[in-house]
């Protein structure tokens, strides 16, 4: 039992009940339809709070921030693809970071351990089993966004992506996407080219309330986060879910994310 989700709502906890069952029918069909779905008020009335009470603090004083220009893959370079072709178009991300060794045993990360909460994202991903990563830094992650701050363009390592908004901005901070802009067959870059042009009529805007998780096929959808406006910061929690145990990052990647190895 996780004290902190709506499970009437969301009967995570009764995966042989009916109400289950449709859940999950109803969030495959979102992913192939649209590349993600949505739990609207997952965590429960004030939750959401808590879990920014818990961890502003730390974030104040201890977040690392993220500020890098880059290009969509996050790579310096794709083989075979030149240099200055537009799908390498340089963009700047501004975040500030917290790691999963950061977060104590709060709200986010009893959340992100639930297990039927992980028994439901493979039920709806069609996955025998998911594991917790291992990775002690990128493992769960929150976010936080500030005045004029933005996550831009990119693509995700993972087949998909599980987030938590713990809350909305003021103004701006929407996710913006692109579902299935690639294929493992096909890399599109004149089609990525277009979508950083901004000339790709399917790109879509979601806006997403505090307490709401989603998840999404991040690997071949392009997506970013819109510039924040006003004081308010968006703040988002970030889960690491994979098919195989023990999956951890490179130390050249977690110095590139969070200015550290674990």
């Amino acid at each position: 039992m996780c004290k902190f989700l709506d499970l009437e709502k969301y009967p995570l906890d009764r995966p042989e009940s009916a109400e289950y069952l449709q859940l999950v029918r109803r969030c495959q069909n979102d992913l192939a339809e649209e590349g993600m779905f949505n739990l609207v008020g997952l965590l429960k009335r004030d939750v959401a709070e808590l879990a920014v009470e818990e961890v502003r603090p730390v974030m104040d004083s201890e977040s690392f921030t993220h500020k890098r220009q880059h290009n969509i893959y996050f790579k310096k370079e794709i083989p075979g693809l030149a240099k200055d072709h537009p799908a390498l178009k340089l963009c700047e991300t501004v975040n500030h970071t917290l790691c999963a060794d950061q977060l104590g045993q709060g709200v986010v990360t009893q959340v992100y351990e639930y297990e039927p909460l992980l028994a439901f994202i493979a039920d709806t991903m069609g996955k025998d089993q998911l594991f917790l990563m291992k990775d002690a830094l990128a493992r769960i992650n929150v976010m936080a966004y500030r005045e004029g701050e933005a996550l831009n363009w990119h693509f995700d390592r993972s087949e998909f992506t599980t987030t938590l908004l713990l809350q909305a901005p003021e103004k701006g901070g929407e996710f913006v996407y692109r579902s299935d802009l690639r294929t493992e067959n096909d890399p599109n870059y004149d089609g990525v080219a277009k979508l950083l042009r901004g000339e790709d009529s399917l790109e879509k805007v979601l806006e997403v309330t505090a307490g709401t998780l989603n998840v999404f096929k991040g690997k071949n959808t392009a997506h970013r986060v819109s510039p924040v406006v006003g004081n308010r910061e968006r703040i988002i929690a970030v889960f690491s879910y994979y098919e195989t145990p023990g999956v951890v990052f490179s130390k050249e990647d977690q110095i590139g994310f969070y200015g550290r190895a674990a």
